[in-house]
């Protein structure tokens, strides 16, 4: 049985009947955000970046957010298994204190992501003409702004009070921010949904936006005083794009989606919304490739790893887990690899969603994954 699962939205599915699945078809890579969860797919991220991205010659355009744009900032560097080696070696390794603070949190990321991009990664990412890095960031507004605790979690707890009455209620509360790729020019994507500023990758600003992007609030300290972009307190990009509900991409090609779960929230404050649906038309020519439930029941614990393991286990419990997460995830790269190598790549692929006036609807006799959040 296999161990990946592949959902297709209706254009993709129909592109990849008509012209089969190759790698310089797909134009957009998308990688969420989700900290630890990322381990199940390091082996799949390990095929993709060694093998099979490893002739390409057009442009690709990377989006992330959080540990998603942590991933594909290893993919942007001249030697991108690494990098992905780098990551995952010391981002499964972490040990904390038993009196962490955000500062002692942020210093250690710090000091992870000195270790990823070794000397030369920050200009490798930069000047890349092949992978163009987009690093998602919310800059914060009103009483997110503030890094006292008690005054930041009250505007956290209203941001997600104004969430659940409409996600365009983000605006009042954050900025969307996009640090991209320069070498073409502007940013790959351009969105209406909410405010979004768009702010050039350079030598002095990437770590400050890799480290935004991550910067969870109350656990993390916020980023200030970031090169070129408008001031203020930069927080995790998961709040506002934590699976990412967007036009990924116009015209031909595919959006490739490796994600670690079959269903996709929008934002942050949406997983605690289960009625809350992404947009179908965002995602018709996307391919998500996720974990089966059969794969997660036989982890370790029957679960994918997530921060709550640093409360629910001692270290050596943890560690060992999470080391397993990681030699287990090398089947969905197996699996994907003889996806392609074989002919049953079409008969294997389910519908991810469709539309009918607004609502999502099968794409075929299959049943569509669902398109809310699962998680706990």
């Amino acid at each position: 049985m296999s161990s990946l699962a592949l959902y297709a939205g209706p254009g993709a599915l129909s592109w990849i009947e008509n012209h089969g699945l190759d790698q310089h078809q797909i134009k957009v890579l998308v990688a969420a955000s989700g900290g630890p969860k990322w381990f199940v797919l390091y082996g799949l991220d390990r095929y993709l970046f060694g093998e099979y991205f490893a002739d390409r010659s057009q442009p690709l355009e990377l989006l992330g957010s959080s540990a998603g744009a942590w991933q594909l900032a290893c993919l942007a560097q001249a030697d991108p298994l690494g990098a992905i080696e780098r990551l995952a070696s010391n981002y499964s390794q972490q040990c904390y204190p038993d009196r962490v603070t955000q500062h002692t949190i942020s210093s250690e990321a710090r000091r992870m992501l000195d270790v990823v991009l070794a000397e030369t990664g920050v200009e490798e990412i930069v000047n890349n003409p092949i992978f163009r890095l987009h690093v998602v960031a919310a800059r914060s507004r009103g009483m997110i702004s503030s890094e006292n605790r008690h005054l930041l979690s009250l505007g956290l707890l209203l941001c997600g009070l104004s969430n659940a009455a409409s996600r365009r209620n983000l605006r009042w509360h954050f900025e969307r921010t996009i640090f991209h790729n320069a070498v073409a020019g502007g940013s790959a994507f351009t969105l209406q949904d909410m405010p979004t500023r768009y702010v050039a990758l350079q030598e002095d600003n990437l770590r400050a936006a890799l480290m935004a992007t991550g910067a969870i609030p109350v656990i993390m300290e916020g980023v200030t005083d970031i090169v070129d972009a408008p001031p203020g307190i930069y927080r995790d990009g998961g709040i506002t794009d934590y699976h990412f509900d967007m036009p990924f991409h116009q015209g031909d090609g595919l959006v490739l989606y490796p994600h670690f779960y079959p269903t996709v929230t929008a934002g942050w404050f949406d997983k605690m919304l289960p009625w809350r649906q992404v947009n179908p038309v965002n995602f018709d020519n996307v391919l998500l490739l996720a974990p089966t439930a059969e794969f997660v029941s036989r982890l370790p614990f029957g679960k994918i790893p997530d921060r709550k393991d640093f409360e629910h286990f001692d270290d050596v419990t943890r560690l060992a887990y999470w080391k397993q997460v990681l030699d287990e995830s090398e089947r969905l790269a197996e699996d994907f690899a003889n996806l392609l190598a074989g002919d049953r790549l079409l008969e294997n692929i389910k519908p991810l969603m469709g539309q009918s006036n607004g609502s999502v609807k099968t794409v075929s006799t299959r049943k569509p994954v669902l398109t809310r959040s699962e998680e706990i």
